[in-house]
Formats: C-alpha cells, sequence, structure tokens
C-alpha cells in the first residue's frame, strides 16, 4: 500500500488526445519487443522539476485534470498534465508553483527559485517566506518489468480508496498505459503531498514528495 491519504478522485482521458511514439512492450513471455504507443508522456530525460513563487500563466501548462482543496492556511490546487503535475500553493504569505515540464517548455525565469532535471534522487529546501519551510524530495526508479507492473496496481488500488488519478488510455487492455496520481496528507503544522507519475513504455516510475511546515 502506498503511503499516503486522500479523498478519492479518479480521472481518465479522452480517447482523442493520443500522439503515437515508439516505445517496448514485452511479449507473452516476458521479452521485450518494440511497440508504437499512443501516449502522452515525454521521455524521463527530458523532464526538469521547477518551484515558481509566482503564478504562471495557465496556456503554458496543458491540464488533463484540476482539482482544488481548501488545507488551511492554504488554498491548494491540483493538476496533473502531460509530463507530470502542477501544484500551486496560495496563503496571504505565500504563493508556490511546483511543476514538472520538459526542457523544451517555455517557461519564465522570472520567480524560479528552484529547478533540476530527474535524475536518480534529488532534494532541495527552502524558506519562502517567515514560519514557512519548504521541503522536496524526488526520485526516478526504472524497474524490472514484473516489478513495474506491480507497483503499477499497486498505484491503481489504492486510488480507488482515496487520491486523484488520472489514467492515460484506460480502457486498453493489451499493454498498461501511464498513470498520474496524487494524494496528500495534513497534521498540526504540517502539509504533505506526493505524486506518482508513471512511464510503462520506459518501466519507470517518477515519483515526489513535499513538505511545507507551518507555523500555527
Amino acid at each position: 500500500m502506498l503511503p499516503f491519504s486522500f479523498t478519492s478522485n479518479i480521472l481518465v482521458a479522452s480517447p482523442h488526445a493520443m500522439i503515437p511514439r515508439e516505445g517496448v512492450e514485452p511479449d507473452d513471455q516476458g521479452c521485450k519487443g518494440p511497440l508504437v504507443m499512443n501516449t502522452l508522456r515525454p521521455y524521463v530525460r527530458d523532464l526538469i522539476f521547477h518551484l515558481y513563487n509566482r503564478p504562471l500563466h495557465p496556456e503554458l501548462i496543458e491540464t488533463l485534470a484540476i482539482r482544488r482543496i481548501q488545507a488551511s492556511p492554504f488554498l491548494i490546487t491540483f493538476r496533473i498534465t502531460p509530463t507530470g503535475h502542477l501544484i500551486t500553493w496560495e496563503s496571504n504569505q505565500t504563493y508556490l508553483a511546483e511543476v514538472t515540464a520538459t526542457s523544451d517548455q517555455l517557461l519564465p525565469q522570472g520567480g524560479r527559485v528552484l529547478h533540476h532535471r530527474f535524475q536518480g534522487e534529488q532534494t532541495a529546501m527552502l524558506i519562502p517566506a517567515m514560519g514557512i519551510r519548504y521541503q522536496m524530495n524526488s526520485q526516478v526508479e526504472t524497474l524490472p518489468p514484473e516489478i513495474y507492473r506491480h507497483v503499477h496496481h499497486e498505484i491503481q488500488a489504492d486510488a480507488a480508496k482515496r487520491g486523484m488519478l488520472y489514467h492515460f488510455l484506460p480502457h486498453e487492455r493489451l499493454s498498461l498505459t501511464p498513470l498520474g496520481y496524487i494524494q496528500h496528507d495534513q497534521w498540526r503544522g504540517n502539509l504533505s503531498i506526493a505524486t506518482f507519475h508513471t512511464f510503462p513504455d520506459e518501466w519507470t516510475i517518477v515519483k515526489t514528495q513535499t513538505l511545507i511546515e507551518f507555523d500555527v
């Protein structure tokens, strides 16, 4: 079971929003073979993590699913995107926007306070305003096919109980298709958010965990 809690909110993709991309998929004996998959995912090697202390123009980010919650003192907006997610935190003291994007996306440099490529494990911390501490951790895991399948199905099972799940091509039965999953938890003075983005044609999962600590 995945280690976070959220209220269930499952969303599915439009079958018209597909672009072809070459990938690999195992045959009946588990061997990898060429496959042209319909997916909206870029390659993991092209992904970059950004954190801004300013709003981003909505037209810069394609939104596949959106949800807003009030988690005092923050208004939080979750967006699942083709490249991962955009999560924003708004309060009287601060504004933060965490986004995963590709290197060729035209995002502003002004207001960007963190950025790095998704490679292995990365951590960062900053204090965006008095009494607020932001910490993040990102991981990229490429798994053997059987373990990847197990984790893929575990994410689906967990999302059936809580969280925000976006399933690309949910009716596809011949191969695994990408998932975007966000869950959050809050306790006194702390807000934790975890994201899981799957890339089945690379057998890879991109994960982030963000912890915001604030004075109460």
